[in-house]
């Protein structure tokens, strides 16, 4: 299939409805039946007002987080629908792709 992968980036202490923004989209993707998301925690990085976010002890809530989904157009564009009408202000990398399964499924 084709498709894109969206990364979108964020850190810890961003919140959205009471949860955290990078957990939000996670359950985003599985509540609109996208194929999947997954969350990944950084160790540090810069954002787009060139401050650093870094996983340091006293500055956890200040983690760099990462969600990939890969999505068909058609999920792209209700997703993105959804974000806006939600309000959300998120950094994001939309990149042309090609994906698929591998092996049996179902077991």
């Amino acid at each position: 299939m084709n498709g894109f992968q969206l990364t979108f980036f964020t850190q810890q202490d961003r919140r959205l409805h009471g949860m955290p923004l990078g957990d939000w989209l996670v359950h985003l993707a599985k509540a609109m039946g996208l194929h999947g998301a997954t969350l990944f925690a950084g160790g540090e990085g810069i954002g787009r007002h060139h401050r650093i976010h870094s996983a340091r002890f006293f500055e956890l809530a200040d983690q760099p987080v990462e969600v990939v989904m890969v999505v068909t157009a058609e999920e792209s564009d209700r997703l993105f629908e959804r974000l806006v009408a939600e309000g959300v202000q998120l950094f994001y990398v939309k990149t042309p792709v090609e994906f698929g399964v591998l092996g049996e499924t179902g077991q």
